[in-house]
């Protein structure tokens, strides 16, 4: 008889800024051992960045996460629905997640906005009331036009996204080992959420991989 493995559960952690946990994963390498540790952690954490996020949005606390359907974070999208500790939101378009931060923080609640680099644009006059208000807003951003891109409508916004986020206030963090996304976003929720300010977390498309459409 077979018996269904079950998925294992975000550990609980009163420490939202989820550090120990990924120093712990730089120094898994260190010995004898350390290039096929190290190796063996690269592997791993090519298909596992989307649940390093979702342990750091549960140690920060976050409750509400606004997205647009995107392949890129299927896999974190699909561990929010199953979280019941948050409440994952489809969004109409990108600048709907700027509300949704705007009313969450004023409701007493931390959220993170979900998002594609083709969606960056249409964020940027609702971002403008964010920033005057000074309302901490985590976005976390895949994406596209980059690397192995097929896509040439694509390449615009993705040249444009640093320079445009950055215009408007947003801090803009990248990322580009899969290995570095958790610790990267864990950072990047404290500076958002302690100086109450717009951070960005670009996860390259070397991470996310190339789309292919046949």
């Amino acid at each position: 008889m077979k018996i269904a493995a079950k998925t294992p559960r975000p550990p609980r952690n009163t420490d939202w800024k989820g550090e120990k946990g990924f120093t712990g994963m730089r120094n898994a390498g260190q010995g004898s051992s350390h290039e096929s540790r190290a190796t063996s952690n690269e592997a791993r954490s090519s298909s596992s960045w989307p649940d390093d996020i979702h342990r750091v949005l549960t140690d920060a606390n976050v409750r509400q996460v606004g997205y647009v359907p995107d392949s890129g974070h299927a896999r974190l999208i699909d561990l929010v629905r199953a979280d019941k500790r948050m409440r994952a939101i489809p969004l109409t378009t990108e600048e709907e997640g700027a509300a949704l931060a705007v009313g969450a923080w004023l409701g007493g609640e931390r959220s993170v906005l979900l998002m594609q680099s083709s969606g960056a644009g249409n964020c940027i006059n609702m971002l403008g009331m964010v920033n005057e208000c000074r309302v901490p807003l985590l976005t976390l951003v895949t994406m596209r036009g980059q690397w192995g891109e097929f896509n040439p409508w694509q390449v615009p916004m993705s040249q444009a996204t640093v320079p445009s986020l950055a215009a408007i206030g947003v801090v803009v963090q990248g990322v580009d080992r899969a290995a570095e996304v958790g610790e990267t976003v864990a950072a990047a929720a404290r500076l958002a959420f302690s100086t109450c300010r717009m951070v960005a977390v670009l996860i390259s498309q070397r991470v996310v991989g190339a789309k292919q459409f046949k």
